[in-house]
């Protein structure tokens, strides 16, 4: 992980041409003739709303159909306390946003036959080859522990249906971690991942740790860190400049702050501290990235894995990656064990919701315009994306607040989806 700033600076000098120059210094917006002018109004009506009442600090929001970007906005500001006013440029932390770059990088190598989807992961890993089960505890509070009736796979990693899961959303994982000592993910600690599992592989949907040994095994097959791995096969090749797990200072300056809902409601900025030093580069979260620069990306899976001039994946492989992959089982829901961090979620009330290679994937339209079989998903810090195939849509919705599934970040996500899509109406 030495190498990292040369390869860097040799990488944003070969790639600038691919990357959108414009200066931004204050709220700008762009809308394209078939969203229509007014349609656009509209949206930063709403969006200047939200943040003039401080619903929501700060906000950039972003959408493009299969022409190009029908809209950009950036209205609030990065830091309630001190500023400065938020641009289409500002920095975000990505967190679970993550996982879907993640699983682009692991389809690639299935592409080329160096990971296989049904196979033991643990010929790779050799960490999970004999996965363990936690049943619950004895009666000193000891973890009981069995072995797992069946291998994990990439395909239980990529659809979260392994049997891992995160503190926040399994009570006997945060009992577990207590009696073991286990270091929180947010050490960067790699004895972080070493969690039992919650169930049997490909038995239930939970969302965990998954991708973060996803990503461990796309550094194990190809002898590079993940974040060189993504900066020559995904970023580069895009143009997304902006997009990496460390920054440089100029590119801090441009980094809003999160804020925490109090419980009276209002909002009050924090700083999430990064480890001093990473052992692993998490698959599942820690990137930071632009609007403009995650939109590319969801570009590049609108065109069938291929944009800016670079092909990343294969038509049929984008195809897989955004159907059903687990059957009659339910995600996309769960409790919370820490309303601090994140509340209850359930995105689509009423609409039962799928797992793709990646992405959830609602089995019904949604609410706000999105057809059924649009595929989503978010961050912790209340980033959310969708992208709608059947009507050629990608969205970005980018806050950075907590809890997770804030009701007025959500709810503001849903009047940004649904100026977009009337935009279409009006056309």
């Amino acid at each position: 992980m030495t190498i990292r700033h040369q390869t860097r600076r040799e990488i944003l000098k070969a790639t600038a041409v691919l990357t959108a120059t414009a200066s931004v210094g204050g709220i700008i917006r762009r809308a394209a003739a078939q969203g229509g002018a007014a349609q656009s109004r509209q949206i930063d009506a709403v969006l200047r709303r939200a943040t003039d009442a401080k619903e929501v600090p700060g906000v950039v929001a972003v959408a493009a159909n299969d022409k190009g970007v029908i809209y950009e906005g950036a209205f609030g500001t990065r830091n309630l306390a001190q500023g400065p006013a938020m641009t289409l440029d500002t920095i975000f932390r990505l967190a679970s946003m993550t996982k879907a770059v993640t699983s682009v990088a692991a389809m690639q190598l299935v592409e080329q036959g160096r990971l296989q989807l049904d196979q033991p992961i643990g010929s790779v890993l050799p960490e999970l080859s004999a996965p363990q089960v936690l049943e619950g505890f004895d009666d000193a509070g000891a973890p009981r522990l069995r072995p797992a009736k069946r291998p994990i796979t990439l395909r239980h990693l990529l659809t979260h249906t392994a049997g891992f899961g995160y503190e926040f959303d399994n009570a006997d994982l945060v009992r577990y971690v207590k009696a073991t000592s286990t270091p929180p993910a947010s050490t960067g600690k790699l004895a972080a991942l070493r969690l039992p599992l919650t169930f049997d592989p490909g038995e239930r949907w939970q969302y965990g740790i998954n991708i973060d040994w996803a990503g461990r095994a796309i550094e194990a097959v190809t002898g590079l860190p993940l974040e060189v791995y993504f900066r020559q096969h995904i970023f580069a090749p895009l143009g997304m400049s902006d997009t990496d797990y460390v920054i440089s200072a100029t590119q801090r300056s441009r980094l809003v702050s999160v804020h925490q809902r109090k419980e009276d409601g209002t909002l009050e900025p924090t700083e999430p501290k990064d480890p001093p030093w990473r052992e692993f580069w998490g698959g599942g979260g820690g990137l930071y990235s632009t609007g403009r620069d995650y939109l590319v990306f969801l570009q590049m899976l609108m065109h069938e894995g291929r944009f800016n001039g670079a092909q990343l994946l294969r038509p049929q492989t984008v195809a897989l990656m955004g159907q059903n992959q687990i059957g009659e089982i339910r995600a996309g829901l769960w409790k919370t064990t820490n309303p601090q961090l994140t509340n209850d979620l359930d995105l689509f009330p009423g609409i039962p919701c799928k797992w793709g290679l990646g992405y959830m994937i609602n089995t019904l339209p949604g609410p706000n315009g999105r057809s059924a079989g649009s595929l989503t998903w978010g961050g912790i810090f209340n980033t959310y994306y969708w992208l709608d195939p059947q009507k050629r849509i990608a969205g970005v919705f980018l806050a950075q607040v907590l809890p997770f599934a804030d009701h007025k970040a959500v709810a503001l996500y849903g009047e940004f989806e649904s100026g977009i899509y009337g935009g279409l109406k009006a056309a």
